[in-house]
């Protein structure tokens, strides 16, 4: 049974989404303080946690990036505010789905098991592959969930970390937004298609940083993105 932690000050939205997910046969814990949704986190297996981004004690952004420190539980965040940039926050410091209030409990409900749906089997085929991958200038540790890049580790969000080992694991293969977006467990109807140029943008100047000359990420105009190892 899928352990789901909710993180949410206000009451009746809490209790609205524990009869649903109930329902579905989910197990819920509510906590409405972050710091006691993430001592839980730490300390019981949770499998999503639904967070509202306006707490009392931290907003659910600052609890999401702690959070990111010691697990990789997936994050659906739940808030008044609908910006775009909102929405591009919440997916850089590692959130997978954004549900924009007032929204059916229903709907949160089926967001949940989709999301599921799409990271438990990435989990364990982690599992099974070798704790590190050579691949020529990049070393991933799938364990660890870090990428070396020529011998130097890139500080990289649970987001561009995703997006570099989907495109480092498969060298040369042109991948479109909507394929990256699904491969980091991001529904490609979310309305995120053109946040992954940030995140190649950003991913690029990391690896500048560390080899100004190279350019393994490739723009493949009309199609979008690959990566070609270095000569």
């Amino acid at each position: 049974m899928p352990h789901i932690l909710i993180l949410e000050d206000e009451p009746s939205i809490a209790e609205s989404l524990i009869f649903v997910l109930q329902a579905e046969s989910f197990a819920v814990h509510w906590e409405s303080l972050a710091t006691k949704a993430l001592a839980h986190a730490q300390s019981q297996p949770v499998d999503l946690i639904i967070m509202d981004v306006g707490l009392p004690d931290m907003t659910g952004f600052e609890a999401c990036k702690q959070l990111r420190k010691f697990s990789e539980v997936p994050v659906m965040f739940l808030t008044a505010r609908g910006d775009e940039l909102d929405r591009v926050v919440g997916l850089e410091i590692g959130a997978d789905d954004y549900v924009v209030k007032p929204f059916s409990p229903r709907e949160v409900a089926a967001r949940v098991k989709a999301i599921l749906k799409r990271t438990r089997p990435i989990a364990a085929l982690l599992e099974k592959q070798p704790a590190q991958e050579n691949l020529r200038e990049f070393v991933i540790d799938a364990e660890r969930k870090t990428i070396h890049y020529h011998q130097q580790l890139l500080q990289l969000t649970r987001f561009e970390f995703c997006l570099l080992q989907t495109l480092l694991e498969q060298p040369e293969r042109v991948f479109s937004r909507d394929q990256l977006l699904n491969a980091v467990g991001v529904s490609a109807d979310a309305g995120y298609d053109r946040s992954i140029d940030g995140h190649i943008k950003t991913l690029r100047a990391k690896l500048r940083a560390i080899n100004a000359n190279a350019d393994p990420i490739k723009t493949q105009r009309g199609f979008g993105y690959s990566y070609q190892p270095e000569a």
